[in-house]
């Protein structure tokens, strides 16, 4: 698959792209679980959609303890998924429907099962001995440290063949390698590239910020705001996150990526938005896409987004692009926080906003989080940590296609329970030209049209009044957007001849305005094309 020849600009700079947990998408042999099969069977979804390319959560060979994030094997595909050969003919299927395919990369740890780890663990003097972050225990017998995992207790867990403690982020299952050695880079190289020569189109990088811890192993410090907080962030993580050694796994990461002509390397990071720009890298380059999460971190009010906006686009270096994301595998369902009316004012916001933006299964129909009860828990997080809201089941629970028992997803039992009968599914939402999934779809059809959108200046307006304003232009083209966070109407006002192109209610035909200035109705938001001046 080719970019485009009439657009220089890389393809992700234009993209919408779309989170897919595979394991929730859409079964096709009955066991309750999606599959690389029923990804292929929705292309025609999000082709209909708009989508310009799919970012998968892991597919690797896995005992599945943390949704595919502990990897057995990272050149295989999980049986639960299918193989090497329904793997190819699903990117053969996206790339001719003319949709990407961009592959998490998990080069923080792996599962205690991968042949590297039983290898590591055997014996200090095997070929694989300092592969992962082995240390002595402390004088008194216990770990080397007081570094805590993600997910509760010590980060250190003790070895008796070695007699050593081995390090571990998250689940005891899953121990770190130790990116200090170069063997290490060597052997993640090979992996990407066995997926890069298949024709992937890049990579998520996942903790892309913890790659290297402190090489003294000197104690966090406690947490001055740990008060409430789980266990976990009872501590400031110092010599654990974001290292400055980390840039450079990443840096060997972007060069690898960069043997390969048009491919991607996006990642999650970590650290507040004034850290953000550090991943995109400076003489050497880094992430291309560095995930951001502000606005579903930010407080649902129009002050709050504006000082958010500006603070994230104030951080960024010259020359680098922005990114906007809205849900995720691991964040909890913006619709649930900001609901269904609100849901609407933010895809206008995504999809206008300068930047790639990105946005999870289910986001498209206004997905709230699914309620899971007690028994019906699978993520760890949940059971390791109780009692804080730390489940992220909500969030992965199957796509809900229909309002059937199984909503579509599967003719068996699925993994993790669906949405309650009655809740958005995409069948009714296909069928009403005004609903939620119409929206996105009108947006991302918008934003395709109008170069704008795209790739235009942005250039912020005063908020006020609860309406959140700003201006794209490009071109001799302006398109202003105002959006209005309020439940209530306001009257807005601008300067220059308007027409208006798009309002969120989907009820409104495009027209001329006569007046500089708009009563925009409770949860509404309105793009307006602007007369050449």
């Amino acid at each position: 698959m080719t970019d485009e020849s009439h657009d220089e600009s890389p393809w992700w700079q234009s993209a919408v792209i779309y989170e897919v947990a595979l394991i929730s998408f859409q079964d096709t042999d009955g066991d309750g679980k999606g599959d690389l099969a029923g990804l292929k069977s929705r292309i025609d979804y999000l082709k209909w959609l708009g989508i310009d390319a799919v970012w998968l959560t892991p597919i690797y060979n896995s005992p599945f303890r943390d949704l595919g994030y502990d990897i057995s094997d990272y050149c295989a595909i999980d049986p639960a998924f299918g193989t090497l050969g329904t793997f190819d003919e699903l990117l053969a299927a996206l790339h001719e429907a003319g949709i990407r395919l961009v592959l998490d990369l998990v080069p923080n740890h792996t599962a205690n099962d991968h042949e590297w780890f039983v290898g590591s663990r055997s014996s200090r003097n095997s070929a694989k001995a300092d592969w992962y972050i082995w240390a002595e225990a402390a004088e008194n017998g216990g770990p080397p440290n007081n570094w805590l995992s993600r997910f509760g207790g010590s980060a250190w867990e003790w070895c008796e063949a070695r007699r050593q403690y081995y390090y571990h982020s998250f689940l005891v299952e899953q121990p770190d390698l130790n990116w200090r050695n170069a063997e290490v880079h060597a052997a993640m190289a090979d992996v990407m590239r066995f997926w890069l020569d298949r024709g992937v189109d890049g990579f998520r990088v996942d903790a892309s910020a913890v790659l290297i811890k402190d090489a003294h192993l000197r104690d966090n410090p406690r947490n001055p705001e740990a008060e409430g907080k789980p266990p976990p962030q009872r501590q400031t993580p110092v010599f654990t996150d974001d290292r400055p050694e980390t840039m450079h796994c990443i840096e060997f990461m972007r060069g690898v990526i960069d043997e390969y002509p048009g491919r991607l390397l996006c990642g999650e990071v970590q650290g507040k938005t004034d850290r953000i720009g550090h991943f995109y890298g400076t003489e050497r380059p880094r992430l291309h896409l560095p995930l951001n999460f502000a606005l579903l971190d930010t407080p649902w009010d129009a002050l709050s987004l504006q000082a958010a906006i500006d603070a994230y686009f104030n951080a960024l270096p010259e020359r680098a692009w922005p990114v906007w994301v809205i849900g995720g595998h691991d964040k909890q369902r913006v619709a649930s926080k900001i609901g269904e009316a609100q849901m609407r004012v933010l895809a206008m916001l995504l999809m206008t906003l300068k930047g790639t933006p990105f946005l999870y299964m289910g986001d498209e129909i206004g997905r709230k989080r699914v309620p899971i009860p007690p028994d019906r828990i699978r993520d760890p997080f949940e059971k390791l940590v109780p009692g804080f809201g730390l489940c992220r089941d909500p969030e992965r629970a199957p796509m809900r296609w229909d309002a059937s028992v199984n909503g579509g997803f599967t003719s068996g039992a699925p993994w993790l329970p669906l949405d309650p009968e009655g809740s958005a599914n995409v069948t009714d939402q296909q069928s009403d030209e005004r609903s939620t999934l119409a929206l996105f779809r009108a947006l991302v059809a918008v934003r395709r049209e109008h170069a704008c959108l795209r790739q235009g200046r942005y250039e912020p307006l005063r908020s006020q009044s609860d309406v959140l304003a700003f201006r794209r232009v490009a071109n001799g083209q302006e398109m202003l957007v105002a959006l209005n966070i309020a439940a209530e109407p306001r009257k807005w006002h601008w300067q220059g001849s308007g027409h208006l192109l798009l309002s969120t209610g989907l009820d409104q035909a495009p027209r001329s305005l006569p007046e500089a200035s708009i009563l925009l109705r409770g949860n509404e938001g309105v793009i307006i094309t602007l007369q050449p001046r």
